[in-house]
């Protein structure tokens, strides 16, 4: 069947494909570009110079039976002999014949497949449907059609913008020789022949152009042919007689004459070269030919002249006259006559060139300008649809800060009411406070020494005045000195004279840790209060920071640790917000105060900053109490706190959240939360995790970070209640790390 000599797609260039059998090309062309592609297409990689192609145009019959009027039919036939006249202009200069054929039906694809069948077309190129236009609303696609209807002998080729866009190939060779390939190979004998016949013809320019030129020489005798044929084909429309005929291009002026050997009528050849009979007319009597009855030798004379284009190339065109005339009626009239009509063509041939360009540059305008137009209706739709949508989001967003502004006013009016309530009720806490006091005056003796009372020699003799080498921490309130008081270990902190406030704290601390007892709170075992010194119980593995950060290259804390840990400081916490009668805010909660004994359990230390919130707030009215200023660690402190100077029990949950973080990742304070979220959103949080410790529960670890993630929202609604979510929580996990305790991992070495 087929062999392929190179790809045939990348719409130019390529080798041409190589071809058994019948060896028949077709083409169905029409009026849209498509076609003239196809037929671009078809010559660069089916066909080789000399070969012939065939021209297959379809008219399409009027539905119904009803025939067309002879004003139709001819027009339809002006209008087919125009659209051959382009593609042979074409095919000329590539060198290809072309064997056209005209064929009438109502339907296209129908009609194209019956002739392939008929005529043994072994592959047939069809320009693509236009998708623009009117054309897109037509109900039939013709070259889908055709390449189903097509026989199974024949490949069918849909070309679009010179390149292939759907193809069928064939499955078999033709099963019988073509019925249009002799009158084929006829057409190419019958053009060989004629141009043997113009070699023999020897067209000379005579010397003088005088307006009385010479005696022409003796004529020499040329064949007569019954069916001339063309040698090239003049596709130049609507430029009147204008050919090339049995001669080559001849310079302007040129004029040489044969003879027909006989009398005989005129003939001309027009742009379809078909013969037809010149009359004698009155131009001819003009001239002084003696039309009937001349007995002398006939003489034809051939006129070629020469114009240059606009882009500087030479066209040169030939027009063939017969005349009966006799030598003597030459004049230098006659050469004027043809030489002004010549010279008039001329210019209406550049005069048509130059409407042609500028037509051309018009219609290249109007193109930018509809492509500009088109385009600024797009933008102004967009602008358009751009200003709606921020009409809305503006109108939503009034709507919204007018509700907000009503919430505010409402919950304000609220706020007032209960302030007022919460003053009235610590009013009435004060009295009865009072009337306690008035009616048993010992029981204030006895709670104002709840406490043991060190003297400062006392002092002085357990930190052998204060020895640097005893010293153990440093912090804002003071020194942290190690002493040894009734026989145990002890940790003094001894209050700076420069301290801002440390009197205040000094007392609030006294006060808070004098009247309570927990487990997971540092033990106060007395106080030197004219010295400012506070005796607590001696923790022997110091600050949670210190073990995070592995000071003195202690050995990291194990992940079981680390739950237990976590779970302890949740419940020391807990234990202070459900202090009776008021709760009690620690506002500084950090790794720095959070202390491990010899056991490594942890307790809460450093209170001096707590405030007891009023009894009120134990209500579920009342959930927080503002304070005029907020005191704190910067990366720890509530941030609604911190603006608003609202306090509640939701703030120590804030800094629960940022220590929690701290126990997995042991990385600073500074942004850790956004750091943890990201890497959780990327899938990437094993890598946050502290690498000191190798044996992590991913999933665990995970869990307990989206909880303390949680306890570090910025808004105070959005985290969770300490006693119903998170501390269940955390217990699971300490228990999780408790069955998973080796004896290894149980508890470090002393410090």
């Amino acid at each position: 069947m087929w062999k392929r000599g190179g790809s045939l797609h990348g719409g130019g260039g390529g080798d041409k494909l190589l071809r058994k059998g019948n060896n028949m090309v077709a083409v169905a062309i029409d009026k849209d570009k498509n076609s003239q592609h196809a037929l671009k297409w078809t010559i660069e990689h089916l066909l080789t110079r000399g070969q012939t192609v065939v021209l297959i145009h379809v008219i399409r019959k009027p539905g119904g039976g009803v025939d067309a009027s002879a004003a139709i039919k001819q027009q339809y036939e002006k209008q087919t002999k125009d659209l051959f006249l382009t593609f042979h202009c074409f095919c000329t200069r590539k060198q290809i014949q072309c064997f056209d054929v005209i064929l009438e039906d109502t339907n296209i694809a129908k009609v194209l497949a019956e002739y392939a069948n008929y005529a043994a077309i072994e592959v047939l190129v069809l320009g693509a449907s236009s998708r623009h236009g009117f054309i897109r609303f037509r109900s039939s696609d013709v070259p889908s059609h055709v390449m189903k209807s097509a026989p199974d002998f024949c490949t069918v080729y849909v070309i679009s913008k010179g390149k292939i866009s759907t193809a069928k190939k064939s499955s078999k060779s033709a099963p019988f020789p073509s019925p249009i390939r002799e009158k084929i190979e006829e057409l190419s004998i019958n053009l060989e022949a004629s141009v043997r016949r113009k070699d023999s013809v020897s067209l000379r320019r005579p010397e003088n152009t005088s307006e009385k030129p010479r005696p022409p020489p003796l004529p020499i005798p040329v064949p007569e042919d019954p069916d001339p044929q063309p040698i090239e084909s003049p596709f130049n429309k609507g430029r009147g007689l204008n050919a090339k005929l049995l001669c080559g291009d001849l310079s302007d002026t040129d004029i040489s004459f044969v003879s027909t050997g006989r009398p005989s009528a005129a003939m001309y050849y027009d742009t379809d070269l078909s013969p037809t009979p010149r009359k004698s007319t009155a131009s001819d009597r003009a001239f002084g030919s003696p039309y009937y009855g001349n007995k002398g030798p006939d003489i034809g004379y051939m006129i070629s002249s020469s114009s240059r284009n606009t882009k500087g190339s030479t066209s040169s065109r030939t027009v063939l006259i017969l005349f009966l005339l006799s030598p003597l009626s030459i004049s230098g009239d006659l050469f004027r006559c043809y030489k002004n009509m010549f010279s008039e063509q001329d210019d209406v041939d550049s005069e048509m060139r130059r409407l042609k360009m500028e037509l051309e540059k018009t219609m290249e305008m109007y193109s930018t300008a509809c492509k500009d137009a088109l385009t600024a209706k797009q933008k102004a739709g967009e602008l358009e649809q751009w200003r709606v949508e921020e009409a809305n989001r503006l109108e939503e967003a009034t709507t919204a800060e007018q509700e907000a502004r009503e919430l505010a006013e409402k919950e304000k009016e609220r706020y007032k009411a209960l302030m007022a309530k919460a003053r009235a009720s610590r009013r009435i806490a004060e009295i009865e406070s009072q009337k306690r006091a008035l009616e048993h005056p010992e029981e204030k003796h006895q709670e104002s020494h709840k406490y043991r009372r060190y003297t400062i020699d006392e002092i002085e003799k357990a930190t052998d005045f204060f020895e640097k080498a005893r010293k153990i921490g440093e912090g804002g309130y003071g020194p942290v000195f190690k002493g040894r008081l009734d026989q145990i270990q002890v940790a003094i902190k001894v209050l700076r004279p420069d301290a801002a406030q440390g009197r205040s704290q000094f007392q609030q601390e006294v006060e808070v840790l004098s009247c309570m007892r927990h487990p997971n709170m540092v033990l106060l075992l007395g106080a030197c209060p004219e010295y400012g010194c506070l005796v607590y119980e001696y923790m022997a593995n110091g600050s949670l920071e210190d073990r995070l950060l592995r000071r003195g290259n202690t050995p990291p804390l194990s992940w079981q640790l680390r739950f237990k840990i976590a779970a302890e400081i949740a419940t020391g916490i807990l234990f202070l917000h459900q202090t009776k009668p008021e709760p009690i805010v620690h506002r500084d909660l950090k790794p720095g105060n959070i202390l491990l004994d010899k056991n490594f359990v942890s307790k809460i230390s450093d209170v001096g900053l707590a405030r007891l919130l009023p009894a009120s707030s134990l209500t579920e009215d009342v959930t927080q109490y503002r304070m005029t200023s907020a005191a704190g660690t910067m990366c720890y402190i509530d941030p609604e706190y911190q603006q608003t100077g609202l306090l509640g029990v939701k703030s120590d949950v804030y800094s629960l959240g940022i220590m929690l973080l701290q126990l997995v990742t042991a990385k600073p304070a500074m942004g850790l939360t956004h750091h943890v979220r990201r890497a959780i959103n990327k899938g990437t949080f094993a890598e946050m995790l502290d690498p000191s410790v190798t044996d992590w529960p991913i999933d665990e670890a995970l869990g307990f970070a989206k909880l303390s993630i949680q306890c570090a929202e910025l808004r105070r609604k959005d985290r969770p209640d300490l006693g119903k979510e998170v501390l269940p929580e955390l217990n699971r996990l300490r228990d999780l790390g408790v069955e998973n305790m080796t004896s290894e991992t149980s508890l470090a070495p002393d410090a």
